[in-house]
C-alpha cells in the first residue's frame, strides 16, 4: 500500500508555543462540530457539479486521451512549448518541477530517454519571447496553446505572434500541425479556430476552473509528454479524496490544514501565510498553491453580497535559501505569518561531503556527512527555532517524491482551499478582481465592447523623476 503523506501540526498550538501565541486545542476542538457543516456543504456543492475539479482524477477518458496524445502526435517533436498564463501554466509546471529530472533541457536526448523539451512560458514579457522564439527551430516544435476561454488576451497574444511565425515558414497544413489546444470543449475563440483550421485539441472540463486545473489535460498533457507517471499522479489524487472524505477534523489532513490557517488568521492575525518547499522541486508547488489560495480566498464581498474584505496572504519560499534571507523576519518580525514547511522524508539523490577534504578543522563536522542531512538539519532547526519564538508553523511531509505522493499533496491543497473558502464565508470559484483587471486592460488594449479607462495624468508634484 502506498505511503501517505503527513501534517504535523504541533507548531502551531499553544501546548509548544505558548498561551499567548498558538491556537488552543480546545479551540481547534470546538470547530469540530462547525468542520462537520463546512464538510456536508463542500460535498453539497461537490455533488451539485460546482467542484469539477474533483472529478478528473476519476476521468479515465481524459486520461486516455492524454496518453493516445502524448503517444502519438507529442511524440513526433523534439521540443514543446506551452503557451499559457497564471492557472493555465503554474499546475504544469509544478508537475514538471516535481516529476522531471532536473536541468531536463539542458540533457542530451539519450539523458531524456528521447522524450522532448518543455518549456512552459508563463510571461508576456518582450525581453523573454522574443528572443526565445528566434532560436527556437519551429520545424521540431509543437505549441500548446491552454485558455479554457480561448479570449486571454496574454495567451492568444503570444499564439498570434507563433502562428504568423509558422506561417511564414510553412504552408497552412505545416502550420496546423504545430499548433495543439488545450480549451473549453465546446466554446470559445480557440475552439472556433480549431474547427475551422482543424487544429489539435484536448478540452477543459467546464466547470474546472483554470487554478484548480491541474488534474486536466491543462497540467497532465505536459508532464506525460516528458515521461511523468500521471497514472500514478491521479491514484494519489484519489487516495486523498478518499482520506478527506470523513467530517471528523482530527482524521481529515485537508480540513485540518484549512482550519488551522484560518484560525492563525482570524484568531491570531497571523495573516501572512508562508509555504517555504525544503527541496528545489518543490518550489514551483507552494507557487502554484500562492495563486490557489490567493485568488480563492482573497474576496471583497462573502456570499450574501455583504463587504468582508477577508483572505489570507500567501507567500512561496525556498526552504534552505529564505532561512538565511527571510528567518530574521520570520523569527524577529511581527507576530503575522505562519510557516508550512514542504518536506520530503526520503530522499531520491544524496550527495556526500568527502571526509577529509576540509583543509580548516572548524569544518571538520561536516566531513562524511550529506547535503541530504544539512537539509533536513536546517529544516528541523528552522521549525524549532520558530516554535521557541512562539511563531506557528507545520510540516507537510511527503514519504518520497514521486508521482503518488505528489498527488496526494496537489489534491490535499486543492480540497482544503475549498473548506478555506466555507469558513470565510465567500465562494472559492470567482475572481472578481482579477475580472476586473483584465477588463481594464482590453479596454487599453481596444478590444471592442470594452471601455478604456479616464486617462489620470500623474501629477508632477508627486512624481520623482
Amino acid at each position: 500500500m502506498p505511503e501517505r503523506l503527513a501534517l504535523d501540526y504541533n507548531h502551531m498550538l499553544s501546548p509548544r508555543l505558548g498561551e499567548a501565541r498558538g491556537i488552543d486545542p480546545a479551540r481547534l476542538d470546538a470547530l469540530a462540530e462547525r468542520f462537520r457543516a463546512v464538510h456536508a456543504e463542500v460535498r453539497r456543492r461537490r455533488e451539485a457539479g460546482e467542484l469539477g475539479f474533483f472529478d478528473p482524477p476519476y476521468d479515465t477518458a481524459i486520461l486516455d486521451e492524454v496518453r493516445k496524445f502524448g503517444d502519438g502526435l507529442g511524440q513526433a517533436f523534439e521540443t514543446i512549448v506551452v503557451l499559457g498564463i497564471g492557472g493555465s501554466a503554474r499546475g504544469a509546471i509544478a508537475l514538471r518541477d516535481a516529476l522531471v529530472a532536473p536541468f531536463w533541457n539542458e540533457l542530451d536526448d539519450d539523458a531524456r530517454s528521447f522524450y522532448p523539451k518543455l518549456y512552459i512560458l508563463d510571461t508576456i514579457d518582450p525581453a523573454t519571447i522574443g528572443p526565445f522564439l528566434d532560436r527556437l527551430d519551429l520545424g521540431k516544435t509543437l505549441f500548446n496553446v491552454v485558455s479554457k476561454s480561448g479570449s486571454t488576451a496574454e495567451t492568444m497574444a503570444r499564439f498570434l505572434i507563433v502562428r504568423d511565425r509558422l506561417a511564414r515558414e510553412f504552408d497552412g497544413d505545416g502550420v496546423r500541425r504545430h499548433l495543439l489546444f488545450t480549451t473549453d470543449p465546446e466554446e470559445g475563440a480557440l475552439r472556433r479556430i480549431a474547427r475551422d483550421e482543424r487544429i489539435a485539441t484536448l478540452p477543459i472540463p467546464p466547470n474546472v476552473a483554470g487554478r484548480f486545473s491541474v488534474f486536466t489535460p491543462v497540467g497532465l498533457l505536459p508532464a506525460a509528454l516528458v515521461g511523468g507517471d500521471v497514472a500514478r499522479l491521479l491514484e494519489g489524487a484519489r487516495d486523498m479524496d478518499r482520506r478527506c472524505a470523513t467530517d471528523v477534523l482530527a482524521d481529515n489532513p485537508a480540513g485540518l490544514f484549512a482550519t488551522l490557517q484560518h484560525l492563525a488568521d482570524t484568531d491570531k492575525g497571523a495573516s501572512i501565510q508562508v509555504m517555504a518547499a525544503c527541496c528545489d522541486r518543490l518550489y514551483a508547488t507552494a507557487d502554484w498553491f500562492r495563486q490557489l489560495w490567493a485568488e480563492s480566498l482573497g474576496k471583497r464581498t462573502n456570499r450574501a453580497g455583504d463587504d468582508v474584505f477577508v483572505g489570507p496572504t500567501p507567500v512561496a519560499a525556498r526552504g534552505a535559501t529564505d532561512a538565511h534571507a527571510q528567518l530574521q523576519l520570520w523569527l524577529e518580525g511581527p507576530f503575522d505569518k505562519t510557516v508550512t514547511f514542504l518536506a520530503v522524508r526520503d530522499l531520491d539523490e544524496d550527495v556526500e561531503i568527502p571526509a577529509g577534504a576540509a583543509t580548516d578543522p572548524a569544518l571538520a563536522y561536516l566531513g562524511g556527512r550529506t547535503l541530504g542531512e544539512l537539509l533536513r538539519a536546517g529544516r528541523l532547526a528552522t521549525a524549532r527555532a520558530l516554535a521557541e519564538r512562539g511563531r506557528m508553523n507545520m510540516t507537510i511531509e511527503l514519504p518520497r517524491l514521486d508521482a503518488h505522493a505528489l498527488g496526494q499533496l496537489l489534491m490535499m491543497l486543492q480540497i482544503a482551499t475549498v473548506y478555506a473558502a466555507e469558513l470565510y464565508g465567500v465562494d472559492p470559484l470567482d475572481q472578481p478582481g482579477v475580472e476586473r483587471g483584465k477588463q481594464l486592460a482590453d479596454g487599453l488594449m481596444g478590444r471592442p465592447g470594452f471601455a478604456a479607462p479616464e486617462a489620470s495624468p500623474p501629477d508632477p508634484r508627486f512624481t520623482s523623476r
